[in-house]
């Protein structure tokens, strides 16, 4: 009762599973800045039983909906810190379209290569769990993001979150999107469940910095990704072209729970919101090192 059948996917589904089931995710990432396509692409494969390649372009349709909806909203309310969202742009582009290639000429069952992400999102979860004692409990997230930032160069860069600034390196960061874009278009997840904890864990930045740039970032390499997995073939011949229907259920879901979840962020802990962000990265993770062993 109420299920439909998807051609490009291959697959027949409940017509409300797609959208309840990114609303979940997409509320609860995008407090950290990730919007949840990570979660959603095992779902489609195990769940589902979408395992073509074109799995990885129909995940990021859902990023196209969802996320602007968090990116408004973080606007609007003057927590979009938009120098670093348009470094994370700026690196991340350029590798959607190497991930594409690696995907699909060199990666077909990229076994080893998950397993080398899952170890690095595992080591980023003990980064950011361990100093959980010198973080304040209680909610910070209502601050502005400053519009003016100090000392900025080609090389390095000043955020400010209230009165608290927050120094970055420009070369470093460019570096970091790049190689965050190139697993991003590999499988179809944006790369903010993997620019965002980096960011936090390794650069020292707030939650509170990090999640609309994140998203932000999510949106231009998914506008990207999809494209290139649209107009470019396979090795083969055959298209990677996304199920336009079932990525927009995805989306219809994403949109509400991406922007409540920005909404909400603002009264959520700092060290609640970092403990999410692990909780997280142990999930994709695990699962990521877990595959090859299965």
């Amino acid at each position: 009762m109420g299920s439909f059948f998807f051609p490009v996917a291959g697959v027949e589904t409940w017509l409300w599973l797609p959208p309840l089931a990114a609303f979940v995710v997409s509320f609860f990432g995008s407090m950290v800045g990730v919007s949840g396509a990570f979660l959603l692409l095992p779902l489609q494969m195990s769940i589902l039983g979408y395992v073509g390649p074109s799995v990885s372009a129909t995940n990021l349709v859902f990023n196209l909906y969802a996320t602007p909806a968090g990116v408004w909203r973080y606007a609007r309310e003057g927590r979009m810190a938009w120098p670093l969202a348009g470094l994370i742009i700026l690196g991340t582009l350029p590798g959607v379209a190497l991930g594409f290639y690696l995907r699909t000429r060199w990666l077909p069952d990229p076994t080893r290569f998950k397993l080398f992400v899952g170890a690095v999102l595992l080591y980023l979860a003990w980064r950011l769990v361990r100093p959980l004692r010198r973080i304040p409990s209680r909610s910070t997230s209502a601050a502005h993001v400053a519009r003016d930032y100090p000392r900025k160069s080609w090389r390095r860069t000043e955020l400010r979150l209230g009165d608290t600034g927050y120094p970055v390196s420009v070369p470093a960061l460019l570096v970091l999107a790049l190689v965050v874009g190139i697993v991003g278009g590999t499988y179809g997840i944006g790369g903010g469940a993997i620019i965002a904890p980096f960011c936090v864990a390794v650069l020292g930045l707030p939650v509170q910095l990090v999640a609309g740039a994140a998203l932000a970032g999510t949106f231009a390499t998914s506008v990207i990704g999809v494209l290139v997995y649209s107009l470019l073939p396979l090795p083969d011949g055959t298209s990677a072209a996304p199920d336009w229907a079932l990525g927009s259920l995805f989306g219809l879901g994403g949109v509400i729970g991406m922007y409540l979840g920005a909404a909400t962020q603002k009264y959520v802990p700092q060290r609640a919101l970092r403990v999410g962000l692990g909780l997280v990265l142990v999930t994709v993770g695990a699962s990521y090192v877990a595959s090859p062993l299965i």
